[in-house]
């Protein structure tokens, strides 16, 4: 069976339109009001969360680039229906519209759809751009020349974003939602952007320009632990997933020691650590110890050389190999709930995206694999973005060796990430979608155990 946007009974096919999407963007209808249905748009996590906030279907959710000059080009709309006045008859005096002798409602069937251009995409139309300027890019779809794709909901903004921490913190400012889990940077500005400004961060990330101005660049543990609860009252978190750049001292243990102490203390909330290799691998014997239940390694591509062009600091403060060595490390040796080691599909050949994840999945951890993301600022912000076409085989093999080897996926419970595929969600993206019948069941019953023993286990 082809995989493509619509399925065989003509409805959307989600997981197709959110790798879609990563690919191209979303352009916004002039009926949006996204200032009041949709969380603001937050520059963090890289760069990577500079998007609009989708859920597709019942519970795929996804951020969607919408400000980064490529999507001028992107044959997909974001289209607010209902939410125009519409006249009724005048039962009693309660006032009238202006001139109209009708009173005016809001329509109460407000909802917000995907609509996609009849016409071929036209990847040499890049070539026409400027890649400067900044969206969303806003104008009125003409919808006798478009199609309906599918019916998508805009997460509201919670309320606890406007909430202080007690030393008065703005809590959107201290760890935002991507998706249903809370992110939060932790530490000092990662040390390739430099005291002196060195030109060694990785070439696809912004988070040194993000951090101070985007969010609090000093944030206590008291304002980590105030926001996670207050995420977990109302937006029913189950994961705190903390990441940080590069320190000289290599030293993460020391960095994350009191911060996952006091949350394991007060929340015993699922805790992810993405940092780079620790100076001590026993260190990561400590993490799991304290209650650590992920640790997450970026490596972003598997050809050496391209990985030093990439990332120049990275390549000098750890290296690809001591990357490679921390993943087989936690995975075999230490034994977390899972490891993840990740990867940017689009910065390097098909093939090298493919191998890595290979190697990834023979050393018994799970593929992280993002979709290149060229955003504003980053060194790498004016390429294109990747073809659809290319990122296909490459999460349909993510999928299979996944459930080949038998990985613990789509377990944790209310975890749905929007800045990747989910390799549960992958699912969708195979010719043969109901193929491994018996793995899939077996990981429908450990995730309903592992919800079990969470609600058991949660303080909050």
């Amino acid at each position: 069976m082809d995989v493509g946007l619509f399925l065989h009974n003509g409805s959307c096919n989600p997981a197709f339109l959110k790798l879609d999407l990563y690919c191209k963007g979303l352009r916004i209808d002039a009926s949006c009001e996204l200032g009041d249905d949709a969380r603001e748009i937050i520059r963090n996590r890289a760069g990577l969360g500079s998007g609009l906030e989708v859920v597709i279907g019942r519970d795929m959710y996804t951020n969607v680039p919408v400000v980064e000059w490529w999507v001028q080009n992107s044959p997909y709309w974001l289209v607010k229906r209902g939410q125009a006045p519409r006249a009724v008859p005048d039962p009693v005096s309660l006032g009238t519209a202006k001139g109209s002798g009708t009173l005016r409602e809001p329509d109460p069937f407000t909802r917000y759809e995907i609509w996609r251009e009849n016409k071929p995409f036209d990847y040499a139309a890049y070539d026409a751009l400027k890649p400067v300027g900044k969206g969303p890019w806003v104008a009125t779809l003409d919808r006798a020349n478009a199609t309906l794709v599918d019916t998508v909901t805009i997460p509201e903004e919670p309320k606890w974003y406007k909430q202080r921490t007690s030393s008065g913190k703005l809590m959107q400012r201290i760890g935002c939602l991507q998706g249903t889990y809370l992110g939060v940077y932790w530490g000092p500005r990662c040390q390739n952007w430099g005291p002196n400004g060195e030109n060694e961060y990785c070439k696809f990330c912004t988070e040194g320009q993000n951090l101070g101005s985007q969010e609090e660049a000093i944030k206590s543990v008291a304002d980590v632990v105030e926001t996670a609860i207050a995420a977990r009252r109302e937006s029913k978190i189950t994961f705190v997933h903390v990441n940080t750049g590069f320190i000289d001292s290599n030293d993460y243990w020391g960095l994350f020691e009191p911060l996952y102490r006091e949350l394991k203390s007060k929340t015993n909330l699922l805790l992810g650590l993405q940092a780079p290799p620790d100076a001590d691998f026993e260190n990561y014997r400590k993490f799991k110890a304290l209650g650590v239940n992920n640790v997450s390694l970026c490596f972003e591509v598997m050809d050496e050389e391209l990985f030093k062009e990439i990332g120049p600091g990275k390549a000098r403060r750890g290296g690809l190999k001591r990357y490679l060595e921390a993943i087989d490390f936690c995975a075999n040796e230490v034994g977390f709930d899972t490891v993840n080691g990740e990867i940017i599909a689009g910065l390097e050949p098909v093939e090298s995206s493919i191998a890595a994840i290979d190697w990834i999945v023979d050393h018994g951890a799970i593929p992280t694999v993002c979709v290149f993301r060229p955003v504003l600022g980053a060194a790498y912000g004016k390429r294109k973005p990747p073809r659809v076409e290319d990122m296909l085989p490459v999460f349909q093999h993510f999928y299979k060796r996944c459930m080949e080897k038998g990985l613990p996926i789509g377990i944790a419970p209310n975890v749905k990430v929007s800045l990747i595929m989910l390799p549960e969600e992958c699912r969708g993206l195979m010719p043969n979608p109901d193929a491994y019948p018996i793995r899939r069941a077996a990981l429908w019953f450990a995730a309903k155990a592992f919800k079990a023993v969470f609600n058991a286990r949660v303080k909050v």
